[in-house]
Parts: C-alpha cells; sequence; structure tokens
C-alpha cells in the first residue's frame, strides 16, 4: 500500500508499495489502482509469455522494495510531504501520456468529466492518501518488514467491504482465512513486540482505506483506459497528501538543506521504478497472465519487503514477526486460492 504501491487484481489488495489493492501504490507496498484490476480483469487469461512473466517479476521485486525506500525516505523526510510529491510527480510524468494512449476513437471517446475525475478523486484519497499516506507515516516508526507484513491484511478488509458496500455472502471459507489472518495480526501486534501499538493501528487503518476504495472503485465510473484512471488517482491522493502535509504542520519545517542523498534517491526510487516502472509491469502482467497468477504479488510482496529489510536495513527477525506474518500470509493465500475457484 501501499509502499507499495501495492495494485490489485480483483477481490486481491497492494502496495505499497504500492499497499496493493485495486490501485497504484503496495506496496506495498505500493501499490497502481483499482481501476486496472477491475478493466483488464477480464482478460487476464489470455496466454502469456517471457515478457509477461518477467513483467510479473519486476512487480514482485519492486513493490516488495518500496517498503524499504519508503523507510530510507522517512529518515530526513517529512512522511506526508514525501507521499505528497511521490504521487504528484508520478502522475504528472504518466497523466499526458495516457491521455496519448489508444488510438484517435478511444481518445476521442474516453474524455474524463467531472464525475471521473471525482470519482477517481474518491478512489486516490483512500488508496494513495489514506492507504500509502499511513504507510508512510508509520514506516518512521515499524520496520519496512513488519509494515509489509500488516498490509498483507488487504484483502480481508476487502472481503469486509464487499460483504457491506455490494452485500456479498462471505463463504465459510472465507470466514476461516478472515480469522486467521485476525490472529496472525495479533501475533504481530503485541505491544512488547515493538513498542508502541499506535503505528500498527495507523497502518491497519490504512489498509481498512486501501482495500474500502478497492471495492468502491468496483462501482464508481471511470475512465476507459486503466492507465488515465491511475494517473488521475495518482494527481488527486497527491494533491490530498500535500493538505495534510501543511496541515500538520509538515512543510513549514521542511527544509530541504537537511534532506539526506539516501533519501533522495529513495524518493526518485519510489517516483521511478517504485510507481511508472511497476504500473507499466503489472498492466502488461494483468493483460497477459492468469488472474491467480498476478495475484500472487499479495503474498510474495511482504516476503520480498521482510528479507531486504533484514539484509539492507538490518531489521531483525523476531519469532513473533515470522510466525506472525506466517499465519497472515497463509489466510491470504486460502483468501485468494479461493477466489481463484470460484
Amino acid at each position: 500500500m501501499m509502499s507499495t504501491l501495492p495494485l490489485a487484481v480483483p477481490s486481491v489488495p497492494g502496495k505499497n508499495g504500492c499497499m496493493g489493492s485495486q490501485s497504484v501504490a503496495e506496496d506495498g507496498a505500493g501499490a497502481p489502482p483499482a481501476v486496472v484490476g477491475r478493466q483488464l480483469g477480464r482478460v487476464g487469461r489470455l496466454p502469456g509469455g517471457l515478457g509477461a512473466w518477467a513483467a510479473l517479476l519486476v512487480v514482485w521485486l519492486v513493490w516488495g522494495s518500496t517498503y524499504i525506500a519508503i523507510r530510507v525516505a522517512d529518515e530526513s523526510l517529512p512522511p506526508l510531504a514525501m507521499a505528497g510529491v511521490r504521487y504528484l510527480v508520478a502522475g504528472a510524468l504518466l497523466y499526458p501520456i495516457a491521455r496519448r494512449g489508444g488510438g484517435p476513437r478511444l481518445r476521442a471517446a474516453d474524455r474524463p468529466g467531472v464525475k471521473q475525475w471525482l470519482a477517481m478523486a474518491l478512489v486516490g484519497t483512500l488508496l494513495l492518501a489514506f492507504g500509502n499516506g499511513a504507510v508512510s507515516y508509520a514506516e518512521k516508526a515499524l520496520p519496512a518488514g513488519l509494515t509489509a507484513l500488516l498490509v498483507a491484511t488487504v484483502p480481508i478488509w476487502m472481503v469486509l467491504a464487499d460483504k457491506i458496500i455490494n452485500g456479498r455472502a462471505i463463504p465459510r471459507v472465507g470466514w476461516a482465512a478472515l480469522i486467521i489472518g485476525v490472529i496472525g495480526v495479533g501475533i504481530l501486534a503485541r505491544p512488547p513486540a515493538h513498542g508502541s501499538i499506535v503505528p500498527v493501528l495507523i497502518v491497519l487503518g490504512g489498509s481498512l482505506c486501501w482495500g474500502t476504495g478497492s471495492v468502491l472503485a468496483g462501482r464508481l465510473p471511470a475512465p476507459a483506459r486503466p492507465l488515465l484512471g491511475t494517473a488521475m488517482e495518482m494527481l488527486a491522493g497527491g494533491a490530498v497528501l500535500a493538505v495534510l502535509a501543511a496541515a500538520t504542520g509538515e512543510l513549514s519545517h521542511l527544509d530541504p538543506g537537511q534532506v539526506s542523498g539516501r533519501s533522495a534517491l529513495a524518493l526518485l526510487y519510489l517516483i521511478g521504478p517504485g510507481s511508472l516502472l511497476a504500473m507499466t509491469c503489472y498492466v502488461i502482467a494483468l493483460r497477459r497472465l492468469p488472474t491467480a497468477a498476478v495475484s500472487t504479488y499479495a503474498y510474495v510482496n511482504p516476503v520480498i519487503a521482510v528479507s531486504l529489510g533484514a539484509l539492507l536495513l538490518g531489521e531483525r527477525l523476531t519469532i513473533a514477526t515470522v510466525l506472525g506474518g506466517a499465519v497472515i500470509l497463509a489466510s491470504v493465500a486460502l483468501l485468494l486460492l479461493h477466489r481463484a475457484r470460484e
């Protein structure tokens, strides 16, 4: 979710990245947005190829690594302002390209109006501003790996939101997955493991927003071109993050001279590979590979984040982290495999 921007296919979270759901940023990690999964999921069964699997590999690695980049960027950048810059710049770069995408007839017919902008603004606010913004804020205190494992609960919130918003019944397997996931969160969220529980609650709240926004995206008017909807969500989410940064005093205390080279490079990574490159690869993978294959990023990204956090940042893997993470990923796998069979 973030982070990652974590994005999502139907009934799947992200990223941070990229938190990721059906939108940009699980990454999140982190996450690429909900409109992509909704509009391209119908062609997810097209024959793949080496290029499509390479694109999925990029999604695995890049969205998983965005949690690490966020942690590094937070070292000397205010978290909300950093996330706002990330999405405003990425959206500004992607929007003109997406506007020119497609054939002449599609461009003439697909001209977003007020309704589409309002819809994408709502989705961008829930996914990127509240979802990924929560990840960026909480990683000032939480390890990147632990944050990624908490964001992996997004499918759980999507199931509950789907029940409340769309009235979709939750089968027994779904309830079992939810209970298992809650147990995993309980193991990870024990106060003795990392001190205050507040950052954990912030990440879970952001994951709830990400899951809710992903479900709502299926009911709202959106552009026919997925990348155009993604760019609109980035611009809207980035604008809301900028307002939040100003309201919390982050902008008034921001001193460019105090920003380290590490943090600046991490922000550039989040804008380029973390948002634009991974988003493009996600679209390619979703067009050419089965949806079930693409959905694997939901539980691969946290594993990548935990591994890179230990290798690059020296984050300590506790028994609680390993056990709680394994329980959460097991619940996500159970949920996604059941949805794939449906």
